[in-house]
């Protein structure tokens, strides 16, 4: 059976996105002049693989590219959907599908792109359906920590970036029990750590 995953960009205090000066939560970016949370996909010298565009470091293109090769479906949950402008009504990964999770109904949702409304499981065995063989991936902490809570997730993998950003929307929500995980693999990158666990259950 395909496994279940799910990968971010993170400061080391755990959030994903800070706040601008006049406080306003700014999805990706630091305080103020603080960098980017996703500048090391950009500030290599190395072409992904899986995402034209993409140019990152040499060890960040290697960790990045094996783990993209693996996914043939992902779940975002509606906040992370909205935050990546609907992305663009197609997916964030080039070959894989998207399934949108929510409560109800959501704008802008594409024929690329399907709503589950029924919960994180349903959303789950839709996406492994189409995934065949591959992953699913899982963005967004509001999804993961429902799939979390549901016994669903395999692996959790970190980019941390070395930055403290003291506020702003956290990845991880209040998961409702004690999740073990292992360290399987550790990267050091230019401007980027990534951190690689399995979920224990």
């Amino acid at each position: 059976m395909s496994k279940v995953l799910s990968a971010h960009a993170v400061s080391v205090d755990g959030y994903i996105s800070g706040r601008t000066p006049d406080g306003v939560e700014e999805f990706g970016r630091g305080l103020g002049d603080a960098p980017m949370l996703f500048d090391w996909y950009m500030d290599g010298d190395t072409p992904s693989e899986t995402f034209n565009g993409f140019k990152l470091s040499e060890p960040s293109a290697r960790f990045f590219d094996a783990a993209a090769s693996r996914v043939g479906a992902t779940v975002a949950g509606r906040t992370t959907y909205q935050h990546s402008s609907n992305f663009g009504g197609g997916a964030p990964h080039p070959t894989a599908p998207l399934f949108v999770l929510s409560h109800g109904p959501v704008a802008g949702i594409s024929e690329q792109q399907t709503l589950v409304t029924t919960g994180i499981e349903d959303a789950v065995a839709a996406a492994r359906k189409v995934a065949g063989d591959k992953d699913v991936a899982i963005m967004g902490g509001g999804a993961l920590t429902s799939a979390l809570a549901a016994d669903l997730v395999d692996e959790v993998i970190l980019h941390q970036v070395p930055i403290l950003l003291g506020g702003g929307r956290s990845f991880f929500q209040e998961v409702p029990k004690h999740v073990r995980l292992r360290l399987i693999e550790v990267i050091p990158a230019p401007g980027v750590t990534h951190l690689h666990y399995e979920v224990l259950r």
